[in-house]
């Protein structure tokens, strides 16, 4: 019994510690220091929320920069990858068709993961390859010359964590509302959407 009492005082003092104080400490710091981060990276537009720069999220007009395909198709609930295999059919075709229907839409072989899915498949970002290999499209569609989307893109391109993290990347979300910025069209052409299969059978 002599053991009985200094247990609860721990458990109690313990829980409280790292159960509360800790948790509610850090959320005030984090909010404190890095409110906008600690939100969920929130972004607006006209005062409306209209996505996370963390979170992918489809574009299919030809005048916006298209994401990495998802297996979820980009449901932030439900994130997770195909699990296909590299000899998996469905796999291979699913690759071979988005392919074919990026090169038709861009006039260029499109880099792997523009046909790729990422395990979450919620990927923000795209290879400044994926960004520099749609500029042409998007040109077109917003009446520029080919060299200021290029110009445009390589300046929104995102360097390595801490210089050496990672690799070079493009988020999409961003770049697409920088392109509105830049490049304003005063009303948006009916768009029909590109015969694309990145919702269908990505893979990771």
């Amino acid at each position: 019994m002599s053991l009985v009492r200094p247990a609860l005082t721990l458990t109690i003092l313990m829980t409280a510690l790292l159960g509360l104080a800790y948790p509610l400490g850090m959320t005030a710091l984090s909010q404190a220091i890095l409110p906008h981060q600690a939100n969920g990276s929130l972004l607006e537009r006209d005062g409306v929320v209209i996505g996370s720069a963390l979170i992918g999220q489809p574009f299919a007009a030809p005048r916006y920069l298209w994401p990495r395909p998802s297996a979820v198709d980009y449901d932030a609930a439900n994130s997770a990858g195909s699990n296909l295999g590299p000899t998996n059919a469905a796999l291979v075709a699913g690759i071979a068709a988005r392919a074919a229907a990026l090169e038709a839409a861009n006039e260029v072989k499109p880099p792997v993961d523009l046909v790729t899915a990422s395990a979450s498949g919620l990927d923000p970002h795209i290879s400044p390859e994926g960004a520099f290999a749609q500029a042409a499209r998007i040109a077109t569609a917003r009446g520029v010359a080919p060299a200021e989307i290029r110009a445009f893109l390589r300046a929104h391109v995102e360097g390595r964590a801490l210089g050496f993290v990672g690799e070079p990347v493009v988020n999409v979300l961003l770049a697409n509302l920088a392109l509105d910025e830049a490049f304003p069209m005063a009303a948006p052409p009916a768009e029909a959407a590109p015969a694309r299969t990145a919702a269908t059978n990505p893979d990771d």
